[in-house]
């Protein structure tokens, strides 16, 4: 089985949140499981130069846009028995930032075309496009239609996995023909059309062959008018093409007995990892309490993780009851500022870290009790994973990717990893927080729960199976 994962970021290469550790890491999964993986992303000026200096230059093409002509250099490095192509264009990729430009249409129109002559000129032959995100959206378009009789490509399968339905590529209906070579019949709803726009994720949607994400409760969620950002209609009618597979984290990245950032390493030792919470609370400036229960919080800060419950209840929690709050994140303004509040206010009781720091995230899964992540939505979720792997029990929303990798602790029956609730409400948020730290103060029903945790196991390889079952389906 070849497989061509197409994607816009990639660890180690280049990472703006969690569709880079999918990339990075389920290829090589894949390659366990007897595949043929490749991986090919656009070049961006801000992948460092460790990196840069190790690329070979293989090809050199011309891509069509409208009445352009583009440039597209074919880069190659092989990372850990894994190929990996880069697609080079200064004039479109030589920038500070990965996304949030005004010309974000014209960039990934010419990286799906650039792809599409790519793979024609490859003397490898996938027999699946693993397309991943709206950047990628025009691909299982395009093998349809403008290159549908291309010999190479004929019996080709894509896959689309949706990493967060949130972000779709909607653009004017202008870019149907300066930049795509599409005609009206086009804005169709079984193509592009998207309220009188045009919609990348849609086109996807619509021509991909098989369509995943990542948990199988986002699945369904999807399908309904509350989560389906407007695209729900379009997901019921794929359902019989859709499924949902959860994502693993890299265990030996994510591995606190070797992970260097941390001050006490340990495997299931609750001792060291109280060794690790004083030492945080010593560096951040808290007071030096093994007794205390600390939360850890490492997320974006916008309303989609939460930030408006934590920000209704925050200033309770720490006035009544006795435990510490460590905040790492930015983004949106209002949270940053409150957060800020909150920790002059409470300062014997809160850290608020507004900014990122890789070791910092890490000292925090190592040295809190308990991990927070109220989403409002979450397709799959990283950070309760990596927090069980550092033994710290999440306290969750119901939703997404929360609901298939947290088991709220039932204290009759012993079982569970975690703590959660349903509603999306600021004091059943609350309740639960008090729930947790209650069980925190009984030491036999913690260290229960903690060998619960340990036996939490979401790792690439289960992943890698489903995957290739549903590549292999698809050519039966």
């Amino acid at each position: 089985m070849n497989i061509l994962m197409v994607g816009s970021e990639c660890t180690p290469f280049v990472k703006t949140g969690g569709l880079a550790d999918v990339l990075g890491t389920l290829p090589h999964a894949l390659k366990k499981q007897g595949a043929d993986v490749r991986v090919v992303l656009p070049k961006y000026e801000n992948m460092d130069d460790h990196w840069k200096e190790q690329l070979t230059h293989l090809d050199e093409l011309d891509i069509t846009l409208g009445w352009r002509s583009q440039y597209a250099g074919i880069e190659y490095i092989n990372y850990e028995g894994i190929p990996v192509y880069f697609i080079d264009n200064e004039y479109y990729f030589k920038r500070s930032n990965l996304y949030g430009y005004g010309d974000e249409a014209e960039r990934f129109v010419f990286f799906n075309k650039a792809v599409m002559d790519f793979i024609c000129t490859l003397e490898w032959t996938p027999d699946i496009l693993h397309c991943h995100d709206w950047q990628t959206g025009l691909i299982p378009v395009y093998l349809h239609t403008h290159y549908k009789d291309v010999e190479k490509l004929q019996g080709m399968k894509t896959v689309f996995t949706i990493h967060n339905l949130k972000y779709q590529g909607i653009y004017p209906q202008s870019v149907l023909h300066d930049l795509m070579d599409f005609d009206e019949s086009m804005m169709r709803d079984d193509a592009f059309e998207f309220f009188g726009n045009i919609n990348f994720m849609k086109g996807a949607l619509n021509y991909a062959d098989f369509i995943t994400t990542v948990s199988e409760t986002y699945a369904k969620e999807i399908q309904t008018p509350y989560y389906g950002e407007n695209l729900d209609g379009v997901l019921r009618k794929r359902t019989d093409e859709l499924i949902g597979i959860v994502n693993g984290i890299d265990e030996h990245n994510y591995n606190p007995m070797k992970d260097e950032a941390l001050a006490f390493p340990y495997r299931s030792s609750l001792i060291k990892k109280a060794q690790n919470k004083m030492w945080l609370q010593a560096e951040l400036g808290l007071p030096v309490r093994k007794e205390v229960p600390m939360i850890g919080i490492v997320s974006r800060m916008v309303e989609q993780k939460g930030f408006d419950l934590i920000g209704r209840v925050i200033d309770e929690l720490l006035y009544h009851d006795d435990v510490q709050v460590v905040l790492l994140g930015t983004g949106e303004y209002q949270y940053e500022q409150l957060f800020q509040w909150v920790q002059h206010r409470h300062p014997e009781k809160m850290s608020a870290n507004i900014r990122f720091s890789e070791p910092l995230s890490r000292q925090i899964y190592a040295a809190s009790d308990m991990f927070l992540m109220p989403s409002r939505f979450e397709p799959c979720g990283i950070g309760q994973l990596i927090a069980l792997r550092y033994l710290s029990a999440p306290i969750v929303r119901e939703t997404g990717g929360l609901v298939d990798t947290v088991q709220p602790y039932n204290e009759e029956t012993g079982e569970g990893n975690g703590f959660s609730f349903t509603n999306y409400n600021a004091h059943d948020m609350l309740y639960t927080i008090r729930r947790a730290v209650e069980f925190y103060q009984e030491p036999a029903s913690w260290q229960n729960l903690v060998k619960n945790i340990c036996k939490s196991k979401f790792t690439w390889k289960n992943s890698a199976e489903q995957y290739m079952d549903l590549y292999q389906t698809m050519f039966r």
